[in-house]
């Protein structure tokens, strides 16, 4: 954190979605920029010495490929950062929500390599970074509409760490136990 930059303080409930809160509890701290770098770094490790065959591997029947996972992590993230670069913006336009069963659906990423998909995630999380990092105190605050409920850009940034940590900790307990590593 640069001397200029401020600790951005946590969201309060009215600035995400209900149905978000199990994502923005998860998340310890006030410094979502060092917490997102962070993720980043938790999640090279998770996926650090996992074949190609691990990519595939579903726990139960309905459930998604570790890649589908990982995939649908991404996506998500840049639905959340493009409603926050929007918000921080000030459009004061109604954002739409988005199926993620059909972005799983309708994603390239179960024929994707395991290590193009981890490479990716990195990238969307450091275009994320890029964009939150240089926002002042006011762009952090403005708030907008997104899938029907008013956010914050800083309620949209716990948001993205939140989700990506409920995820991280599912692939951790239900997927990865079973795959013992290459």
């Amino acid at each position: 954190m640069n001397a200029k930059q401020k600790l951005i303080p946590r969201p309060g409930p009215d600035e995400y979605p209900p149905y978000c809160e199990k994502y923005v509890a998860l998340i310890t701290g006030n410094d979502i920029l060092a917490i997102l770098e962070d993720h980043c770094r938790q999640m090279a490790v998770l996926f650090g010495g996992r074949g190609e065959r691990d990519g595939g591997f579903r726990y139960a029947l309905e459930k998604w490929t570790v890649k589908e996972v990982l995939g649908h992590v991404s996506d998500t993230e840049r639905v959340f950062a493009y409603r926050a670069l929007r918000i921080a913006r000030n459009d004061k336009t109604p954002l739409a929500t988005f199926e993620q069963d059909d972005f799983v659906r309708y994603s390239p990423c179960a024929r994707g390599r395991l290590a193009d998909l981890v490479e990716e995630f990195t990238i969307v999380r450091r275009a994320t970074l890029a964009l939150l990092r240089p926002l002042d105190e006011d762009a952090w605050l403005r708030r907008g509409t997104a899938s029907g409920f008013e956010v914050s850009v800083r309620g949209v940034a716990y948001m993205i760490a939140g989700h990506e940590l409920h995820h991280r900790r599912i692939l951790e307990e239900r997927y990865f136990p079973a795959i013992p590593r290459a």
